[in-house]
């Protein structure tokens, strides 16, 4: 619930900005950045006919609504209640929508079918607490997919074949107990599986048809990582992405006949990001690379003057998130960091892209910051890049600042439209975000780097950020914030308690607090993946005092600025009891904190009016202080917050 008083508070802090940020551009409401999109990710169905999208119902519940191409006949096809739908696509029989959802956050995702024609919606997979992960379809079977399920066991997944047209789930085949991945062939058979290995690393397995023996034909250890992309045509070519024999991650064309290897795409430094693949001939086509920006690589001739074409259409960074089975129209998104996502549908024949919308056109209409690629040297001499993002209208001198940490920690940031990032700088905040060791993309030296440096070099990263950032003249060191989401969150108590000095404040969602008490939380679906963690982090049967060393919860004590934690109640990654404690500590200890509990949310805060209540929170914290400006609150009705 809001506290009385915020709205006059904030008031009060907004009319005591300092004159030096009077040259900000308006405040942007924070429904514009934080609410519903207008429409957002848009599919093709595979025949071309129709586009589907997700788009609020008159409750504001994210639904996926199809219409006609060319026509304006849209409508809602799905009637979810509450929490709203962001994960759907087309089945290749033109005729089903198919969607994944979840119950408060709880990550069991159910997978539902909605037949177009019959306006009806079935449940494929009505099991209490079992998680669908994993589904693929194929063209040349359009009336099946491909799914895995945790029925049989709540830690392992089988692949199961389900039926469209009747509803029909069947088991396909059987995990032998460490597969974390399945890949089907031309025929849409299962026929290679990605395995975990107890001591780490992973076994490719192949088999030469449905029921026959596993074989392993590639091992990769605990320091590198590979998976299968797809099959070809000839039941004995696979490509892979891995990094064996190279630092980043390749795209390689593996002949298992002979084992021989031909290196398809690949960067020194960069690993690939995405592969587009054409569905007929089973080829990869183009390959991605996640640089300071991403850019496209040709593989094939056929498509270099598309990608062509569509790099000069607008500027951004673009990706083509589905296409037709025939291959001559792609439905095509452009990514910039000033603006929303543009969607354009593109004739392949022609060279002709219509413009179709952007997901947010609230936005337009509102000044937005520029995000520029950034890079310093950390203070063991290896190279760190990242993102910053200044304040539009005022001078880049001695600002505040927010550290804005991402989560993972086995991801990273990338160039593009964040709208946490540009509400921060609205509000008149520099905002550093740092791809630490650790970080993916960079190739394996720089991942393995972040090995066992939880709280340790992984945090000297961000430290050696903020030093950069503040001797550019950039930040005013007394004035700089910590804050992220999941390992962010964890990142901002380890700022908070390993730094007490450092940071003015740290704003933590559904960060873990405590890394023994997180390893043994986990869900039971992660364990053929906890050599990963053991390997990385540290091994919790062994090495327990060295995980308390680098744990937050045991150095509560030493926390001397504000802290503010917001979590969901359901999140099955992070659980709740990871933020109780610590606020218990905190509180014991008699320093400040401000807790936040949804207890309709997962691992962070999906509905549009929960993610609303929050940062209304959030942005009252930094302005009080960073002395940033804020919008009042106003009236929030809908959320589920509860201040703790």
């Amino acid at each position: 619930m809001c506290r009385i008083g915020w709205s006059g508070a904030l008031m009060l802090i907004a009319a005591a900005t300092p004159p030096a940020r009077a040259e900000l551009p308006p405040l942007i409401p924070r429904d514009v950045l934080f609410g519903n999109p207008d429409r957002a990710g848009p599919q093709l169905s595979p025949d071309g006919k129709h586009i589907a999208y997700l788009r609020p119902d008159d409750k504001n519940v994210l639904q996926v609504w199809v219409r006609t191409v060319g026509k304006d006949d849209d409508a809602a096809v799905t009637q979810d209640p509450k929490r709203g739908i962001r994960q759907y696509f087309w089945a290749f029989d033109n005729k089903h929508l198919l969607y994944l959802q979840d119950a408060g956050g709880d990550e069991n995702f159910h997978l539902y079918a909605v037949d177009l024609g019959a306006k009806k919606t079935r449940d494929l997979t009505p099991f209490p607490g079992v998680r669908v992960q994993g589904v693929d379809l194929e063209p040349k079977v359009p009336d099946q997919i491909v799914i895995g399920l945790n029925k049989r066991t709540k830690g392992l997944f089988d692949a199961h074949r389900v039926t469209l047209s009747t509803g029909e789930v069947k088991l396909d085949t059987e995990n032998p107990g460490t597969v974390v991945g399945w890949t089907t062939d031309a025929d849409f058979q299962i026929r290679a599986a990605t395995s975990a290995k107890p001591a780490g690393g992973y076994d490719l397995l192949v088999r030469d048809k449905p029921g026959a023996e596993w074989k392993t034909v590639k091992s990769w250890p605990s320091e590198e990582q590979g998976a299968p992309v797809l099959f070809g045509t000839d039941p004995n070519t696979l490509y892979l992405i891995a990094n064996d024999n190279a630092n980043a991650t390749r795209l390689v064309k593996l002949d298992l006949a002979t084992g021989k290897e031909e290196v398809v795409a690949a960067d020194k430094e960069y690993d690939v990001g995405g592969v587009m693949v054409d569905d007929k001939r089973r080829v990869p086509v183009a390959a991605s690379f996640t640089r300071a920006r991403t850019e496209w690589q040709a593989l094939d001739p056929a498509v270099k003057a598309d990608l062509e074409t569509l790099t000069k259409l607008r500027r951004g960074d673009f990706s083509v998130t589905s296409k037709t089975t025939d291959d001559t129209k792609w439905l095509v998104g452009y990514t910039t960091d000033d603006g929303p996502t543009a969607y354009y549908l593109y004739d392949r024949g022609a060279k002709t892209a219509a413009f179709l919308f952007v997901n947010n056109s609230k936005l337009e209409k509102v000044t937005l910051a520029r995000t520029e690629p950034v890079e310093f040297t950390a203070k063991d001499g290896l190279t760190i890049r990242g993102y910053l993002t200044k304040p539009a209208g005022v001078e880049a001198k001695n600002l505040p600042a927010v550290l804005y940490v991402h989560g993972g920690p086995w991801a990273r940031d990338s160039w593009g439209y964040n709208p946490a990032v540009q509400w921060l700088a609205n509000r008149g905040y520099a905002v550093l975000q740092v791809n630490f060791r650790g970080s993916t993309g960079y190739g394996k030296a720089f991942l393995n780097a972040g090995n066992r440096e939880w709280a340790g070099k992984m945090h000297q990263d961000l430290i050696d950020g903020m030093d950069w950032l503040v001797k550019a003249g950039v930040a005013d060191p007394k004035k700089v914030a910590i804050m992220g989401g999941s390992y962010g969150g964890y990142a901002t108590l380890v700022g908070l308690t390993f730094t007490p000095d450092v940071f003015a404040c740290g704003v933590d969602i559904v960060g873990p607090s405590s890394i023994p008490t997180l390893l043994r939380s986990i869900p039971p679906y992660w364990a053929p993946m906890k050599a990963v963690f053991t390997k990385r982090v540290g091994d919790l049967e062994k090495e327990e005092e060295f995980l308390k060393a680098r744990s937050p919860l045991y150095m509560a004590d030493r926390i001397t600025k504000p802290l503010l934690i917001g979590q969901g109640a359901n999140d099955p990654r992070v659980k709740q009891a990871e933020s109780d404690q610590i606020v218990e500590a905190v509180r014991k200890a008699k320093k400040e904190v401000r807790y936040v509990v949804y207890p309709d949310e997962g691992h962070g805060f999906a509905r549009p009016e929960n993610r609303l209540h929050f940062f209304a929170i959030a942005e009252e914290f930094l302005a009080t202080h960073l002395g940033g400006r804020a919008e009042p609150v106003g009236d929030l009705k809908g959320h589920t917050g509860q201040i703790k």
